[in-house]
């Protein structure tokens, strides 16, 4: 096989192939107007993407350096596209040459791209007339199984919107480019995406297809590309081939280019959208709170639980208390299961047991403090020592008759006699007050 020729097919190859569009039938079994199947595959590295139009496999990597700009363009950088044709896409592609057709590839990108204006080359401008971005698209072809164009823009696009430039910061005439480990990288300013539809005229334009195959690009009468936007803007138009067609037929393809253009741009954006960093982690994040949204507790079984229920809890059964929708709180609203026991009971409980209260409003009130301690002491107050106090009852407002002084008398009840493990009595006749049941202990 000879190297820089392409493959021929035979003539029944060439007639069946030119039969099966005449009736409007295509050899992969799509309609006319039907693309091939896209796969875009963004790499971890900003700006290599891999784009597979069927068997049509494009590889996208973009870099940028710092160069001098353009006398007559100061303040502008620069786009640079380079289109490799290697022989493992096709036998017909050499090894280090270039082809006419890379090069008619490369400038038709460089008219659909630079010419529209898609990327903003002014934001590319480091210091004006001294230092500005060039941003370097290099497209190799691993595949060549027709319409390298359309697969070539895609990937071209897809690479520029997920590249991303470093950080500069200008001051006065000196610039600093932070690494992409101090500060984070900068996407390009890309104001639309053009994307490249191709149509294949065959029969002398009599009839058109899109996307065409490398067997349908092998018997073609001619070919129009149309470069299109989501605007509906025609921003490139190169036909080729010695077919002559109608300017009703040019409007048609480009109606028809922009509806392929629309449908081609969903698909970049789905997959860029999906290589945003951060993406795996809020999915996991959505997908704990629909579980946490499914973990609400049961309110019939907690309507269903009497009253006598929570008086009647057993130890180990705690309840459950409904605060709203989707709270909860365990163990409130029972009694205390930390009574403490009698004598002999636990060894390290504060001074022994729980002290009870009790008053007796009669002539003889006892006011039991409990059994603390081994030592208490017991006062007897009598008539004469409760005397009434009435300067601290009328400062407040309040009737002074039968009120009584039970401070002064507690106090000079210390006096009194100690018993071993009793209990403090006081005899208060015609006591209104409440005494606050502080014990005091006697002196040893």
């Amino acid at each position: 096989m000879n190297r820089g020729k392409e493959p021929l097919l035979s003539t029944l190859e060439k007639n069946f192939v030119l039969e099966a569009i005449r009736e409007s039938k295509r050899l992969d079994g799509r309609e006319v107007y039907d693309y091939r199947r896209f796969q875009i595959t963004l790499a971890r590295e900003p700006g290599h993407v891999e784009v597979q139009l069927g068997s049509t496999r494009v590889l996208t990597c973009v870099s940028c350096e710092v160069i001098q700009p353009q006398p007559h363009r100061p303040t502008e950088g620069q786009l640079f596209f380079n289109v490799e044709l290697s022989p493992m896409a096709s036998p017909a592609f050499e090894v280090g040459r270039s082809s006419s057709q890379g090069t008619e590839i490369g400038r038709i990108l460089e008219r659909c791209f630079k010419e529209s204006r898609a990327v903003d080359t002014e934001s590319l401008c480091i210091i004006a007339g001294e230092k500005v971005w060039s941003i370097r698209i290099d497209l190799h072809v691993l595949d060549h199984c027709g319409n390298i164009i359309d697969c070539a823009a895609v990937a071209a696009i897809t690479a520029l919107k997920h590249f991303r430039r470093p950080d500069v910061t200008v001051i006065g005439e000196e610039a600093t480019i932070h690494p992409v480990t101090v500060r984070d990288p900068v996407p390009l300013s890309v104001h639309h995406m053009p994307l490249c539809v191709t149509f294949a005229f065959f029969w002398e334009g009599q009839y058109l297809l899109v996307d065409p195959t490398h067997s349908e690009e092998a018997v073609m009468d001619g070919r129009l590309v149309v470069g299109v936007n989501i605007h509906r803007e025609i921003c490139a138009l190169q036909m080729a081939g010695g077919v002559a067609i109608l300017p009703e037929q040019v409007m048609r393809c480009s109606q028809i280019a922009a509806v392929k253009c629309a449908e081609m741009t969903e698909i970049i954006k789905s997959a860029l959208a999906g290589a945003q960093p951060g993406a795996k982690e809020v999915s996991s994040i959505l997908s704990t709170s629909k579980a946490r949204e499914e973990l609400v507790v049961p309110e019939v079984a907690m309507e269903e639980e009497g009253p006598e229920g929570k008086e009647e809890m057993e130890e180990g059964s705690p309840q459950v208390v409904c605060l709203g929708e989707g709270t909860a709180e365990l163990g409130v609203g029972g009694q205390s299961t930390w009574a403490v026991e009698g004598v002999g009971g636990w060894e390290g409980a504060e001074e022994g047991a729980e002290i009870e209260k009790k008053v007796q409003s009669t002539d003889g009130d006892v006011i039991d403090g409990g059994s603390a301690s081994e030592e208490e002491s017991t006062a007897v107050v009598t008539e004469k020592d409760i005397t009434e106090d009435p300067q601290a009852t009328q400062d407040q407002g309040l009737d002074t008759s039968g009120a009584v002084d039970l401070k002064a008398a507690l106090k000079k009840g210390r006096r009194g006699r100690k018993q071993p493990q009793g209990k403090r009595t006081a005899v208060a006749p015609q006591a209104s007050a409440r005494p606050s049941g502080r014990r005091k202990r006697g002196k040893n």
